[in-house]
């Protein structure tokens, strides 16, 4: 699955990502950037009807893109977190 259908033929380093719950579905913001090259970066938004997709496509990105583990930071944000669900 490609996420970045339009970014040039960039090297990333690092990833970004906050995931946010609102009214039900989740919004997965990233960024993403090399640390060596500041001129190659992207970033895009995307909306999700569950954490386990919002995960997944964090997981995509991660190796389509080759970034390692080491190099990703996610926030999550929940709304709800008290209603029992663990995530």
């Amino acid at each position: 699955m490609n996420h970045f259908r339009n970014t040039p033929d960039f090297t990333f380093t690092r990833l970004h990502a906050h995931i946010t719950e609102e009214d039900g579905a989740f919004t997965v913001n990233v960024r993403m950037l090399n640390h060596l090259k500041p001129e190659e970066r992207a970033w895009g938004q995307q909306i999700t009807a569950t954490i386990n997709m919002a995960s997944s496509m964090i997981g995509s990105i991660e190796k389509e893109f080759r970034i390692e583990q080491k190099c990703i930071s996610i926030k999550i944000v929940m709304s709800h977190f008290y209603d029992g669900m663990l995530h």
